[in-house]
């Protein structure tokens, strides 16, 4: 009997070609769609700063003035742009100098890729100059990283470092390449990207059962509440969201976060969680029967006391991470998996309804501040002017069309509740770690990613100290970034809690701060200082108007308190309103 032969299929050859570690390091960037890189150069990094010199046509270097600057414009710049934020440091003290930044990305999903030099592969360990075990330093503050002391690794861990860094819940990734991998030249075949992992999966199985039965509750519900996220802007699910409320008639409150991934004024959204969020989210959280949260995590700074937080309702968490779910708050019904898949499948099982006399209750919450506290805010009859009423007239200068870079005090819950944001991504801040300093380089980084839209940084006195130098980057790239300085002369919010919660022993709060108009004069940045209300608009109009970065700093009162306000330590129904 006659065998048939086996036919053997030979594999295509792999077209490779020789290069170093820092060109095919730099070629996987462009791969992955790269187009701008924040960075400082050191002796560990040279080699592929060296590579870069033959790269200006195809990559965009923005020099920062440091790491920490460097890191939060990668930030800002991955969340106006939706991209992955690209970030190079060197060895040792550049590389420490990204660890605030990582945990920020980390706590708040922002997906950045990080490359780190090194040194060579036979002096680790050897306390070498500028050697840091930059991996075992960044590990809790990374969702991965890596150490790559053969050029041969960099294409696949590159492509890996992407695939983690943008995947399922976003974060960022350090890649620590030492500087013998920088230089040694191997064969390298055209670069793959990555979409699968063994041993990672970013987007848990759905669950349809978990569907229904939360379609099924929010069916019966007859005060349902929506909590929502950064998650549904992370997931660009931006429109399914939408169609989930307006079909549903939830009324719907957002962490500062998630501001923006619906317009301001939508007659469903009832406003900001939290510790000085609006009035009725806080207090109708105890009272709903059914609290659906979509893209949220619950922290602390939402919940208040977690014994005393909305025990009378039923719970459903739709989030992309388990670890999420009944982390903080016990879950009826878990809804794992991406919101952009998981929301419409929601939305088709569900009725349409309009819950009128439950939204009245938000608006009549609504009104009770307005008179207690907003309307004094905005349209203040005191000789001082308050933070609030320059968001007021911001909002109307810009049609709530500007990205709003805030940094972290009182000026940043004063922004936050009262920006008007017509557009997603729109609210850059730092949340979860609350770092100040973040707003002026994430807000370079912001204008890189989003540069056909205003991008407008408010600032306290206190945190632009912090990373001022960074005005130098603005002058040497031009970049058009307009500054507020709300300055109050205080650390305003913890003087804030010591006026509360201390008897007023203000113990160095009361800060002193240098002439910054004349301070952004020597970069060559315009500006001018206001303190008469008389002349607030016309200010910001030339702010606006201005061709170019400008800086305007707006002397606001020194003690006006941010309220309503959660105390640390009480219930979300506990909420003040002075």
């Amino acid at each position: 009997m006659e065998v048939a032969q086996e036919t053997l299929t030979v594999p295509a050859k792999t077209e490779t070609k020789e290069v170093s570690g820092s060109v095919a390091l730099l070629d996987a960037l462009i791969a992955e769609g790269t187009d701008t890189i924040f960075g400082y150069p050191g002796g560990a990094i040279m080699p592929i700063y060296d590579a870069l010199y033959d790269y200006n046509d195809k990559l965009n270097h923005v020099l920062v003035r440091h790491e920490q600057g460097g890191i939060h414009a990668g930030q800002g710049y991955a969340r106006t742009s939706g991209k992955v934020g690209v970030v190079f440091a060197t060895s040792g003290p550049g590389a420490t100098n990204l660890v605030t930044g990582l945990a920020d990305a980390q706590i708040d999903s922002t997906p950045l890729v990080c490359i780190t030099g090194q040194v060579f592969a036979h002096l680790l360990g050897t306390d070498a100059f500028q050697e840091t075990d930059v991996i075992n330093i960044t590990t809790p503050v990374t969702k991965w990283n890596y150490q790559v002391t053969d050029a041969n690794e960099i294409p696949e861990v590159i492509a890996k470092a992407f695939y983690i860094a943008r995947s399922g819940r976003p974060g960022p990734v350090l890649i620590d390449i030492t500087k013998n991998a920088q230089i040694q030249k191997f064969d390298c075949p055209a670069y793959t990207p990555c979409n699968h992992i063994r041993s990672y999966r970013p987007k848990p199985i759905v669950r349809k059962q978990y569907i229904e039965q939360a379609a099924e509750l929010i069916n019966q519900a007859k005060r349902p509440f929506v909590l929502w996220g950064q998650g549904v802007i992370l997931g660009s699910a931006e429109q399914e969201f939408k169609a989930f409320i307006e079909k549903s008639g939830i009324p719907a409150a957002w962490t500062i976060l998630g501001a923006g991934a619906i317009p301001t004024n939508h007659p469903l959204n009832v406003g900001m969680l939290g510790m000085h969020g609006n009035y009725g989210p806080n207090v109708l959280t105890n009272e709903c029967d059914v609290l659906i949260a979509i893209g949220m995590r619950f922290d602390d700074r939402v919940t208040g006391r977690l014994d005393k937080y909305a025990k009378q309702a039923k719970v459903i968490h739709l989030d992309i991470d388990p670890a999420e779910i009944d982390k903080n708050v016990k879950t009826t019904v878990p809804v794992w998996g991406d919101c952009k898949e998981t929301l419409p499948m929601l939305t088709a099982l569900i009725n349409e309804a309009k819950h009128t006399d439950w939204v009245s209750r938000f608006n009549d919450y609504t009104k009770q501040e307005v008179d207690a506290v907003i309307h004094n805010e905005l349209n203040p009859t005191t000789p001082e002017m308050t933070m609030g009423e320059v968001i007021k007239l911001l909002n109307e200068l810009t049609n709530g069309d500007a990205v709003i870079v805030s940094d972290v005090g009182q000026h940043q819950m004063v922004a936050c509740r009262y920006a008007n944001l017509n557009k997603t991504r729109s609210n850059v801040t730092s949340g979860g770690l609350g770092t100040m300093g973040f707003a002026l380089p994430a807000a370079i980084g912001a204008k890189f990613g989003a540069q056909e839209r205003e991008v407008v940084a408010i600032i306290g006195d206190g945190g632009f100290q912090m990373t001022l130098q960074e005005l130098g980057t603005i002058m040497q790239t031009g970049v058009n970034v307009k500054i507020i300085i709300l300055n109050n002369r205080f650390l305003g919010m913890v003087r804030q809690w010591q006026e509360l919660f201390n008897e007023r022993r203000y113990s160095f709060v009361d800060i002193q701060s240098p002439d910054f108009v004349k301070l952004a004069d020597s970069y060559g940045i315009a500006g001018q200082s206001v303190d008469n209300r008389s002349n607030l608009q016309g200010a910001l109009q030339e702010m606006l108007a201005h061709n170019g970065s400008y800086l305007l700093e707006v002397i606001v009162t020194k003690e006006n308190n941010v309220f309503p306000m959660v105390p640390q330590g009480c219930s979300v129904a506990e909420i003040r309103l002075k």
